[in-house]
């Protein structure tokens, strides 16, 4: 490991912000927080800059950026620390094992941010029908995840899983910028998403709900629709 990767290691781990594999946080996080707001999760957040960016923008919300990376967590724990910005913690953790740490119903909104595509592995990507599986188990009813990413083919990808799925469709954006839609949330912008700007990419966005009678799995997930514990099934590859 390089120092500077070290040094972020060592201070994540002082951070009060900053969880990793903590144990108990199952349906405690309104303990962690002193309060009983909304909880929105970043999913594969990075540097965590839109969990930051709707923190300071949502005060009456709770935001949690998970990711497995504790040197690019840093980045954002260490400025939601610097600006007192305590709606935002950061969970170290395996995205996979996602249902060990948030109780049924315990999630409000999701936000997928300029996720790995995984072209060559459908079956990791974040919209993929078991990390839907998962989210289903931790989200309210009628909860929005929201997927902004540069990458067509997952955009694809998702459109036809929600559909398959039955899932309503709350907003679909082919081109954000090139309908003047980078308002509000869409606005911020991740390092990143202004990389893929100035390389004449296209941003696309997709919200959506999970179906109200459940995801269904198919394939070598099937055995999941019956199981009671999920977890050790469905953790990334």
């Amino acid at each position: 490991m390089g120092h500077k990767k070290l040094v972020k290691f060592q201070a994540i781990e002082t951070y009060k912000n900053v969880l990793q594999y903590p144990e108990n946080m199952k349906g405690n996080w309104n303990k962690f927080f002193n309060n009983d707001n909304p909880i929105t999760l970043e999913l594969a957040c990075g540097k965590g800059e839109y969990s930051v960016g709707l923190g300071r923008e949502h005060r009456n919300r709770n935001f949690i950026g998970v990711d497995i990376k504790g040197n690019r967590i840093y980045r954002g724990a260490t400025t939601a620390l610097q600006e007192g910005l305590d709606n935002i913690a950061f969970l170290r953790i395996h995205i996979g094992q996602i249902t060990n740490y948030f109780a049924v119903q315990e999630v409000e909104e999701i936000w997928i941010i300029f996720p790995d595509p995984f072209l060559k592995k459908e079956s990791n990507r974040l919209t993929h029908p078991r990390y839907l599986f998962l989210y289903q188990q931790l989200l309210k009813p009628g909860a929005r995840i929201n997927l902004k990413t540069d990458s067509k083919e997952l955009y694809d990808f998702t459109l036809e899983v929600i559909e398959a799925q039955g899932c309503p469709v709350h907003e679909n954006i082919a081109d954000v910028y090139g309908k003047g839609l980078n308002k509000g949330p869409l606005a911020i912008q991740t390092f990143y998403e202004k990389m893929h700007l100035a390389d004449g990419r296209t941003i696309y966005f997709l919200s959506f709900s999970l179906p109200p009678d459940g995801v269904k799995l198919e394939g070598r997930f099937a055995k999941l629709n019956a199981a009671d514990d999920t977890t050790d099934d469905v953790t990334e590859e």
